[in-house]
């Protein structure tokens, strides 16, 4: 019997397949590219396009395909077979050094917010050698960036590597502004932890809402839902236990790091979360997860459900993403250490990162913003939507230190003073978890919290490397060149946590009294949905900020202004026509059915015996076509005023529109369609409910 050692990473080009395949100095050379940017010579990437090739043949591969991620949420794929005709009528399989580095698929229809016309069809693929590629059923799969003929990045890992490119820079500038030397390059490290719900596959075939749009868009409350607590790393039932141990197999031969497994709080709903790895891999990984979670299910008779909210009243789903930054050398920087050296380095950037967040909380609430991730954002599972930082207790009292130039009163007594005496040793995981935190420091990284459990983390690790990046490149040309070198960074500590000490909050994010305290005493940006947040793309301070960087050009920001607004307006539209669809042809038919057949038997039962009052039958009769009336006219109001929506073209002002008019109209037909469902009988209800759907794996 293999054991996980023996398969992991199988499936997987990874350092150690290259090692083995290629020759020294063409592995040489590759590595000089993945580690350092060096550009790749054709001469080495035949040789390593062979290789691939003949590896992934071996593993049972067929075809190629350049793997990328457009701006659709989820990865595409044009697959290729390695075959090419022979002399003698039969075929050969080849794979050359400018097929591996360059693909073209068809630009013309993929979201690009107007950077191309429809009948432009041209775009490239290019290959990313830091991501190792993998293969997929009967298919070698090369993670690539996707960019448009004009060069313009049509695709969400492009920005990525820009963004890391961004912070590498800034961060080599602060590591050698304490003498450091031998680092080559600084990473944001990435652990996504992917919570989603299973339910039976039979069940989700019978509802179209979950067919549709990934959610149920009616359902009454369960007698019992999550109030017990009873289900939060709970023993995993059989079935799940056995998806979640094809699922890690399945994971593990790709070279996926997953890691921790367990039930999550609501009913159905479950955790996996990997170890860390560099974000423009831990994005590639999160995405394949996603995917490969979803294939296995379906082969355990379950659906993974992946949107943020499939159920109201329970938890949703997040996907928290654990952010920190490490040298090639092997060191967190957000790790404090031991030494004053340490701790002030460790301080520089901490602070770096409080000032990126207060200065860009709107690019971070931004970056999360979907249709799906409204519902969740401030309900009782997720933190609010104004973003702050959590740090502690300990480290607070550290920062107020610095800031009013007193002693740190550590149990020890010992007095700071930057750079000359020792602050104190932080331990790991000093702090208290604060569950409803955006962001919060748990020891040696940082926890984002607001991503969606179906967003790709791209959007939100590019904004946050990048407003990383621009406080580290202010602390750079503060410093740099500063004759008294600890005095200046004193100085430039205790003015950045002056400054930006508001986005500091420590308690509970769910209490009223903070979200005011927040917005009208501290300013913070209380960005609640989608069409709120949006318009922080388009900033002139965020503008600058990213195409100082390199990251984006103002004609891609725009774009993604466009297709993020518009990915918005058509999923709820979607959600609001099956709405529509449902109500008719189920729901109101069902209850109508109900209430007809009781009134036959009514009239049945006083006509054999007159005096026969039936009273609660009558009574429910009337509440049923009571009910049934005010279903129909709410369908009809929702239904004509997704009508005049087709009048408006502007992206801004039909998102607009969808917030304060579609949105509270599909609110008021659920909660009619809901009662409805609670005073009809169980044998009329068109479709499986609540109860049915999160306790029916077993």
């Amino acid at each position: 019997m293999k054991t996980i050692p023996d398969y992991f990473g199988k499936l997987a080009f990874d350092d150690r397949a290259m090692r083995a395949a290629l020759p020294a100095n063409v592995y040489s050379s590759l590595k000089k590219t993945i580690e350092e940017g060096c550009e790749l010579d054709l001469s080495v990437a035949n040789a390593v396009a062979s290789a691939m090739k003949d590896w992934a043949v071996a593993h049972g591969a067929t075809h190629y395909t350049h793997w990328f991620q457009p701006m659709t949420g989820i990865t595409a794929e044009k697959h290729d077979s390695f075959i090419s005709p022979s002399p003698d009528g039969g075929v050969i399989m080849e794979f050359s050094g400018k097929e591996l580095i360059k693909g073209e698929p068809d630009a013309s229809s993929f979201p690009s917010g107007g950077l191309r016309a429809t009948f432009e069809a041209r775009g490239y693929t290019a290959w990313d050698p830091t991501s190792y590629a993998f293969i997929k059923g009967k298919t070698l799969c090369i993670p690539t960036a996707f960019c448009s003929y004009g060069g313009e990045a049509l695709d969400k890992k492009t920005p990525l590597l820009r963004s890391m490119q961004a912070l590498n820079q800034q961060a080599l500038r602060i590591l050698r502004l304490f003498g450091n030397d031998t680092v080559k390059r600084v990473s944001a490290s990435v652990g996504p932890e992917q919570e989603y719900f299973l339910i039976d596959k039979d069940m989700y075939l019978k509802r179209k809402d979950l067919i549709y749009t990934g959610r149920t868009l009616f359902g009454a409350k369960p007698p019992k839902g999550q109030e017990l607590d009873d289900h939060y790393f709970g023993t995993i039932k059989p079935r799940v236990a056995a998806y979640m141990e094809d699922l890690n197999e399945e994971l593990w031969k790709l070279g996926i790091l997953a890691k921790t497994e367990h039930n999550e709080v609501a009913p159905a709903q479950h955790e996996l979360a990997p170890i860390y790895t560099t974000a423009n891999i831990a994005t590639d990984h999160n995405q394949l997860t996603m995917e490969i979670m979803q294939k296995v299910a379906e082969r355990h008779g379950l659906v993974c459900l992946l949107h943020e909210k499939p159920f109201a009243g329970v938890n949703g789903s997040g996907k928290h993403n654990n952010w920190s930054l490490g040298t090639d050398t092997g060191i967190n920087l957000l790790s404090p250490g031991d030494t004053p050296y340490e701790n002030a380095q460790f301080l520089l950037f901490l602070c770096a990162v409080i000032k990126a967040v207060d200065e860009y909380q709107d690019l971070l609430r931004m970056s999360v913003a979907t249709a799906g991730n409204d519902h969740r954002l401030g309900a009782n599972e997720a933190p609010p939507a104004v973003v702050s930082i959590f740090l502690g207790d300990e480290l607070t009292d550290v920062l107020k230190a610095i800031e009013n130039d007193t002693p740190y009163n550590a149990a020890e007594k010992s007095n700071m003073k930057l750079g000359v005496d020792a602050i104190p040793k932080f331990k790991k995981d000093t702090t208290d978890r604060n569950r409803t935190s955006p962001f919060a420091f748990t020891g040696n990284k940082f926890e984002f919290r607001m991503v969606g459990s179906s967003n790709s983390i791209a959007c939100a690790n590019i904004m946050l490397n990048s407003a990383v990046a621009d406080a580290l490149k202010d602390f750079a040309d503060a410093l740099e060149g500063k004759a008294d070198f600890d005095s200046a960074l004193h100085e430039l500590l205790k003015d950045t946590i002056k400054t930006h000490k508001r986005i500091i909050f420590n308690g509970n994010g769910y209490d009223d009294k903070w979200i005011k305290e927040a917005v009208e005493v501290r300013g913070l940006s209380n960005l609640k949905t989608t069409p709120d947040a949006m318009p922080a793309c388009l900033e002139k301070k965020n503008m600058d900020m990213l195409i100082s960087h390199g990251v984006y050009t103002e004609t891609e920001l725009r774009s993604r202004y466009e297709i993020m607004l518009e990915n918005y307006i058509k999923t709820v539209k979607i959600e609001a026509l099956t709405m529509v669809d449902m109500a008719k042809k189920e729901i109101l038919p069902a209850v109508w059915r109900n209430a007809s057949d009781l009134a036959t038997s009514v009239c049945y039962k006083t006509s054999v015996v007159p005096d026969l009052g039936c009273t609660g039958e009558k009574e429910l009769i009337k509440r049923l076509s009571n009910t049934a009336d005010q279903i129909a006219i709410k369908t009809d109001e929702l239904e004509n005023a997704l009508v005049k929506l087709k009048m408006i073209s502007d992206v801004t002002l039909e998102a607009g529109r969808i917030k304060d008019d579609i949105i509270p109209k599909m609110n008021a037909l659920r909660a009619f369609c809901d009662e409805a469902e609670t005073i009809t009988a169980e044998s009329y209800w068109p479709f499986p409910t609540y109860g049915e759907l999160l306790f029916g794996v077993r």
